[in-house]
């Protein structure tokens, strides 16, 4: 059995595995990141591995994990600290390895979604994939092979700083940026709309919010072009909270792609929403860990 755990800022979700994916147990912690720190992260994964080790025969230890990661030491290289402070230097493999006495393995969190959707997800069956995330910014993985590019800094996929019409993806096409359109074209408050509410006021007929929408979808079409055009990928994935709106966000994406694509690449890239939801990330980090050990 394999303890895989997913860390991001907000929570830490956690399972158990055998080596096809499947669930023994999940659960989710709250990360608690701006009271506790890096430290504080290391004491409740700690925390979890024990729990784990008293009701499983533990072999591996798999980790996703916001921030740039150095997958082959298995440390965070850097993590932002307004996100997670003090997080940069992490040492996970050193640290698991000499207290737990199996291998370990660590790998960034969007890398993981990806890996889990291209094993057991919306990928499944294609040879390349490039998976975005879209939420309070934008990130980017690309799967070939069933291997991840990280590029020569480790920081292949990182979507979120690439420049559009009207300035980077992450101002352009996040959640972020959706909902600050949506509350200055309603002249409410900073912090007063959330992705659900967007949607609720699309569906009830908002114009603004429509508009914002569309305004999101051009900026997202017009990043999926540009990768496109230089990986061309069999399948584009995307996840993240407001990507469950599949059946809104599914035709006008669409359409706009259309309008960007030559036909022939048009006709051959499929758009795919994310199947796997939450257990993406614990998911890919298992997929990770077994060909990383030689057992995938």
């Amino acid at each position: 059995m394999y303890a895989v755990i997913d860390i991001g800022g907000t929570a830490i979700k956690y399972g158990v595995c055998d080596r096809d994916g499947r669930f023994l147990e999940k659960g989710e912690r709250a990360t608690e990141a701006k009271a506790g720190g890096g430290s504080g992260i290391v004491e409740k994964v700690r925390a979890l591995l024990q729990e784990a080790r008293e009701h499983h025969d533990i072999e591996g230890i798999a980790i996703s994990t916001a921030g740039m990661v150095d997958a082959v030491e298995g440390t965070i290289l850097y993590s932002l600290p307004e996100a997670i402070p003090d997080y940069t230097g992490t040492e996970w493999k050193k640290l698991l390895e000499a207290e737990f006495s199996v291998p370990c393995t660590v790998e960034n969190d969007v890398n993981c979604a990806a890996l889990g959707e291209y094993w057991k997800g919306a990928g499944q069956g294609a040879r390349s994939l490039f998976a975005m995330t879209i939420g309070t910014s934008v990130g980017g993985a690309f799967i070939y092979d069933g291997h991840v590019l990280h590029g020569v800094s480790q920081s292949a996929g990182e979507v979120a700083y690439m420049l559009l019409p009207g300035g980077r993806m992450h101002d352009l096409a996040s959640t972020t940026s959706l909902v600050r359109r949506v509350e200055e074209a309603a002249d409410l408050a900073s912090g007063t709309v959330d992705g659900r509410e967007v949607f609720r006021r699309i569906r009830a007929g908002d114009e603004a919010a429509k508009a914002a929408l569309a305004d999101l979808c051009a900026s997202l079409a017009d990043g999926i072009t540009n990768i496109v055009c230089v990986v061309n990928p069999a399948v584009i994935v995307l996840g993240g909270g407001i990507m469950t709106q599949e059946e809104i966000l599914r035709p006008v994406l669409e359409e706009a792609l259309r309008h960007r694509l030559v036909p022939r690449v048009y006709e051959a890239t499929r758009l795919a929403f994310a199947a796997r939801g939450n257990d993406a990330g614990m998911l890919g980090a298992l997929y990770y860990h077994l060909a990383a050990t030689g057992k995938g």
